[in-house]
């Protein structure tokens, strides 16, 4: 670049992203693009000459935003949310142009020492115990790895780190039948097998039913299997559904099994005082993992993980060759040690300026207030005749079918309700997700965007009953 142009295209930039913050919600949420679509529009080889950056962003607009699904829209209420903030944005600008690589303090005693202070943040801000100590992750689901890994290591006093598996090794797992989908990667990733996962049976609640797990475990321990590790989830991804956690980790610990506790999403609402009676057992886990990047405005990546026993964690993972050594290793936390990857991104600086800007008393509002539309909208729900809530509505996200009353089939009811989502979503107004509980076609509305107002849930209510009438 020339001298100048950095700043001159980065003012024209931030000119744009400050635009693009107020007018999300006058794009469509999901793009009208068919597959390929976007593709077609790229040439099939780089070129061999250097582009503008006037070329860059002029495609930019024109070829890549028009393909892109609007996650900030306030009517996007898909999965579950995916946080943003402005002082967040900030701060990854800083980050990108620092380029620095934390993988240990001698690299970035800044980055270092912010990430310890803000775990110890977040360690408060949810109310779980001093003894734990935390470390940013990328993923949820790396961090769900990170403890089997840690699991299986502490259960073979580390052998298979040193000799890999043998048939002595009989690992069993267990988790909730609506567990994440990462905890089946990770048992595959981690060896043991996902023939070895156990799922277990959920309650109307949709929650795990600790009777039947400990039964299933009990039944493996005569069959000489060894009950690894239980998950328990605070905020199940299908219904955002609360396992009994207290009696679940009573269980794990009556079996000496290892205990984690994935409140990848539900866990943000721990901020609020009232809500931490419903996690009550939280604190008999060994790991545990939050997502400030789900629903605490922290741009993606930003994954809170917390251990019981830190001195497992690093044993698991620490490989010290001679190029890494430093004096001050024995005073400081190395966190190239405490998960997978060497490499790390300095993502405290983003959680620090997100709590700094908002502080506690505000991000408490936000949550506070998705939870209050999400009640809202169930209350609009339950009062019409021809919808219904499929699951309890305990923090932001609502789980409910359209029901004509003319129509029991269930078979017919699934093909409506599909039918209804597809139109809602090729509407461009809005974009919601499904899951099945128990065989029945379920929409999720997941409320979680800092853009999102009770006027905009007021008019996506409005909008779903007028499409699904005119069935």
């Amino acid at each position: 670049m020339h001298p100048g142009d950095f700043k001159k295209y980065g003012l024209e930039f931030l000119e744009w992203m400050d635009g693009y913050f107020r007018s999300v919600r006058e794009y469509p949420v999901l793009p009208k693009v068919k597959p390929g679509d976007i593709k077609a529009k790229l040439p099939a080889e780089p070129p061999s000459r250097g582009e503008s950056i006037d070329d860059l962003f002029r495609d930019f607009k024109t070829v890549i935003l028009p393909g892109m699904t609007h996650w900030q829209h306030p009517d996007f209420y898909g999965y579950f949310p995916a946080g943003r903030s402005e002082p967040s944005v900030l701060a990854e600008m800083l980050t990108a142009t620092l380029g620095a690589q934390c993988m240990i303090w001698l690299t970035s005693p800044a980055a270092e020492e912010l990430e310890e202070r803000m775990m110890e943040w977040l360690r408060s801000m949810y109310g779980l115990p001093s003894d734990y100590s935390g470390v940013i992750q990328d993923t949820a689901s790396t961090a769900t790895l990170v403890s089997l890994l840690t699991a299986r290591e502490v259960k073979s006093g580390y052998a298979i780190n040193r000799n890999g598996y043998d048939r002595t090794y009989r690992f069993r797992v267990f988790a909730s039948e609506h567990a994440h989908s990462s905890v089946d990667k990770a048992v595959r990733i981690a060896g043991i097998g996902h023939q070895h996962l156990v799922k277990i049976k959920s309650g109307p609640d949709h929650a795990m039913l600790p009777d039947e797990l400990e039964r299933a475990i009990a039944k493996d321990v005569r069959d000489g299997y060894t009950p690894l590790a239980v998950i328990g989830t605070f905020g199940t991804t299908a219904t955002a559904a609360v396992d009994p956690l207290d009696a679940i980790g009573a269980i794990a610990r009556r079996y000496n099994s290892w205990y984690h506790v994935d409140a990848a999403y539900a866990g943000t609402a721990l901020i609020l005082p009232d809500m931490r009676r419903m996690a009550a057992g939280i604190d008999l886990a060994d790991t545990i993992v939050i997502n400030p990047h789900k629903w605490m405005l922290t741009n993606f990546d930003c994954t809170a993980y917390f251990v019981r026993d830190k001195e497992r964690l690093i044993k698991t993972f620490a490989i010290t060759p001679e190029y890494l050594k430093t004096d001050a290793d024995a005073l400081v936390n190395n966190y190239r040690d405490w998960g997978i990857q060497l490499g790390r991104r300095f993502r405290a600086l983003k959680l620090w300026f997100v709590i700094r800007h908002y502080g506690t008393d505000g991000l408490r509002q936000i949550i506070s207030d998705h939870m209050e539309y999400a009640r809202w909208l169930e209350k609009q729900i339950v009062s019409e005749p021809d919808f219904e809530i499929l699951a309890p509505v305990l923090f932001s996200l609502v789980c409910f079918r359209y029901h004509p009353p003319r129509v029991q089939d269930e078979s017919t009811l699934n093909t409506i309700n599909e039918n209804l989502l597809s139109q809602l979503n090729q509407s461009g107004r809005m974009f919601l997700t499904h899951t099945k509980l128990k065989e029945r076609y379920t929409l999720r509305l997941a409320i979680g965007n800092s853009s999102t107002t009770q006027d905009d849930i007021r008019a996506t209510w409005n909008f779903i009953k007028e499409t699904a009438r005119c069935f």
